[in-house]
């Protein structure tokens, strides 16, 4: 290997970074505590360790996830003859481990049954039906949850987090385990959270609480939203926090790609303009 390669910063670090992540017991335990202190029930956390225990019956590598694992875990459990929708719920348990663990780039994503219909995707002019149905009920509090999980990757788990500081710093931080993220708020959400704030008099802590000054539940979040759908005409199922996110997260990737595509292009350029000066005779 070069040392020009070793002295780069950015491949010295890839190079550091652990190839897999191992499902051992001691992890899985702190993945599911993680989830107990968050509040999810001991039926949900046992459906998690029952999930992972079988998943790890088809790692390629036993106790380990490597990039590539997950594939071949859900063909080796389909060629057993597993329902899909079994096997879409150890791949999600799967990833969601991987979240905790910091590492979303072995976690595979396409994990829909394949003997469901796919839900349907809420479209951005449903998403603008949603903010014009809350502007006209004057449901001010339902506007700003649709516009925060449409327009940011805030999870409603996180919804907390999101404190009149946070909104002043423009950017929430999120943790999961030992893992801390930022996330960004744009400056017109800022601005209208802002002055949702000072309408309900709150100087700092969290921004969304109930008449007891307890934080949203995620019940509390789904029927709020869910509210403004006869307005909006729009079925109910279409209308939730993840398919909020789901076209946040559209939307970025589409940004991405061009932006992705505007640095290829730009690279591509600058060789074309030295191979002008420098370029061997073909």
């Amino acid at each position: 290997m070069s040392a020009e390669l070793l002295a780069d910063p950015l491949s010295a670090e890839l190079l550091a970074a652990p190839a897999a992540v191992s499902l051992d017991g001691e992890s899985v335990d702190r993945f599911l505590a993680d989830l107990a202190a968050r509040g999810r029930a001991p039926e949900t956390c046992a459906r998690y360790r029952r999930s992972l225990s079988r998943l790890s019956q088809f790692l390629p590598e036993p106790g380990y996830i490597r990039a590539g694992s997950l594939f071949s875990c859900r063909e080796a459990l389909l060629r057993t003859g597993a329902a899909p929708r079994s096997v879409n719920v150890i791949l999600s348990a799967a990833n969601s481990f991987l979240a905790f663990c910091g590492r979303r780039d072995l976690q595979l994503e396409d994990t829909l049954p394949a003997d469901e219909p796919r839900r349907p995707e809420l479209t951005r002019a449903e998403y603008r039906y949603l903010l014009q149905a809350a502007k006209l009920l004057r449901r001010e509090r339902a506007y700003l949850l649709v516009k925060l999980f449409a327009g940011t990757d805030l999870p409603v788990s996180e919804l907390d987090h999101l404190t009149v500081e946070a909104v002043r710093a423009g950017a929430v931080v999120t943790s999961s385990g030992k893992n801390v993220a930022l996330v960004h708020l744009p400056a017109c959400l800022c601005r209208e959270l802002l002055a949702y704030s000072d309408r309900q008099g709150l100087s700092s802590g969290p921004v969304f609480l109930t008449r007891d000054g307890a934080p949203l539940s995620r019940t509390y979040v789904n029927t709020a939203i869910r509210e403004l759908c006869a307005a909006a005409k729009l079925p109910p199922e279409k209308v939730t926090p993840s398919a909020l996110r789901r076209l946040y997260l559209e939307g970025r990737h589409a940004v991405e790609a061009n932006v992705a595509l505007l640095v290829e292009q730009a690279l591509d350029r600058q060789m074309e303009e030295e191979q002008l000066s420098l370029g061997w005779d073909v």
